[in-house]
Formats: C-alpha cells, sequence, structure tokens
C-alpha cells in the first residue's frame, strides 16, 4: 500500500515539474531572449522549484556538499540520473554542459541550452565544438564559466559499471583547466528510468580539484577513482525508502 502511494505521488510531482517548466519557459523567454541572465535565472528557478517540491511532494531532500568552484573549471560528474542535472546546474554559478546536438532541437530545453551557452557537439567532432569554445570566450562572445561532462557519456545505475571515455581526458588538456570531479548517490533516489522517486536525502558532492598539467591516462584512472570511491561511500550512507 505503502509503496503504491508513493507511486502516485511520484506520478503527481512528475507531472508538475514538466508543467512548470512549461510555464518558466514562456513567462521567461522575452527576457532570456535579451538577455543571457534571464536564461539562467529561468533554468534556476525551475532547479529550485524541483528541489522544493521533491522535498514536499516524494519526500525527498536534496543535498549539495563540498566547495562550489567559481571560475573556469571543467566539472566531471557522476551521472545517474536528471537529478544530477538539476542540481550541480543549480550549485553552480555559470554552468554550461556539453550535449549531443539533437539535444538542440529539444522543445524548451534546446533553446534554453543554447542561450546559457550549452556546447552542442556531433559525434567524433567534440575537438571542433571546443575550440570554438574558447575562441568565442576570448572574443567575449561567450561568458567564462563551468564546463561540466559526465565520462561516461550516459547514465550509470549505482551499483553498475561503464568505462570511463577518454574525451574528458581530452578536453581537459585542450582547455588546460583544473577540473573538479563530481560523485553522486542521487540514482538510489531518482532512477535513470521510471515513475518512482524514492524519500530520503540524495547527494551530490563537489570534490577535490585535478590541478591542470597531468598527462591524459593518469589523468583518467585518477578522476575514475575518486569519483567512483565517493560515490560508492555515497550509496552505502544512503537510506532510500520505501
Amino acid at each position: 500500500m505503502m509503496v503504491a502511494i508513493q507511486w502516485l505521488r511520484s506520478l503527481v510531482f512528475n507531472v508538475s515539474i514538466y508543467v512548470v517548466m512549461a510555464i518558466y519557459a514562456v513567462v521567461f523567454f522575452p527576457f532570456a531572449l535579451f538577455s543571457r541572465d534571464w536564461a539562467f535565472r529561468a533554468c534556476k528557478a525551475w532547479c529550485a522549484y524541483v528541489r522544493w517540491a521533491a522535498r514536499w511532494m516524494v519526500g525527498l531532500k536534496t543535498e549539495v556538499r563540498g566547495p562550489i568552484p567559481q571560475g573556469e573549471v571543467v566539472v566531471a560528474a557522476k551521472h545517474q540520473s536528471f537529478l544530477d542535472i538539476i542540481l550541480i546546474f543549480h550549485a553552480l554559478p555559470r554552468a554550461r554542459f556539453i550535449m549531443k546536438r539533437e539535444l538542440m532541437y529539444a522543445p524548451i530545453l534546446g533553446q534554453y541550452a543554447l542561450r546559457i551557452g550549452c556546447v552542442p557537439v556531433d559525434r567524433g567532432k567534440r575537438g571542433k565544438a571546443i575550440e570554438k569554445m574558447k575562441a568565442d570566450v576570448e572574443k567575449g562572445r561567450l561568458e567564462p564559466g563551468q564546463l561540466i561532462i559526465y565520462p561516461q557519456g550516459t547514465r550509470v545505475a549505482p551499483g553498475e559499471y561503464l568505462p570511463y571515455k577518454v574525451g574528458t581526458g581530452i578536453l581537459y588538456e585542450q582547455l588546460e583547466q583544473p577540473c573538479i570531479p563530481v560523485a553522486a548517490n542521487v540514482g538510489l533516489f531518482w532512477p535513470k528510468r521510471g515513475v518512482m522517486r524514492r524519500q530520503g536525502t540524495a547527494v551530490v558532492e563537489f570534490l577535490a580539484p585535478i590541478q591542470s598539467g597531468m598527462a591524459i591516462k593518469p589523468f583518467m584512472a585518477h578522476l575514475e577513482d575518486v569519483i567512483e570511491t565517493r560515490s560508492a561511500a555515497l550509496n552505502e550512507e544512503a537510506d532510500p525508502r520505501p
């Protein structure tokens, strides 16, 4: 019975966040057209709504740990569900994502992603996209910020393993910026598929920076070790219900 009630609460919550997304997108759109600041405000307002609604609608608290990076850095994050995207973006001052080019054409999401400076890439052409992004920053067309990438390339459920892709190492080498690893346990509460949202406290944690200058191979080994080790520890401390 309790599981059925939680499923229904989750369904209402899921519907509400997409309805509110559409409302915010329309309300903020005239302002976002003329100011990237307003595009960020719209996205952050929606993230704040999701965190607030999750707490009282389904009993899911959210927590962001660790020092929040402020300058130009690469953020390499564990990706378990849509929730880690929401928490990381909400926490960072000027976040943008490396995203698949197809997402440009997604209603609402695509338009706002481009407005805040996300970097759409074709498969196998990330290098060209990064070079353009660097040039845009240098020429003042794009503000400096935090570039988020998911080293495993897709959502990976807690307890499952998928190799880390070397593209993150190439990005780290090209940009010559510190890399901030991010661990998470959010997939225990907000799975990558399905309606159910579980009660408890979902966490993302910003870890110690990896300074620029490492060779790609040792960088990738270190990155995987710190993210996977800390994510496993967050999984152990979690208590998802029901």
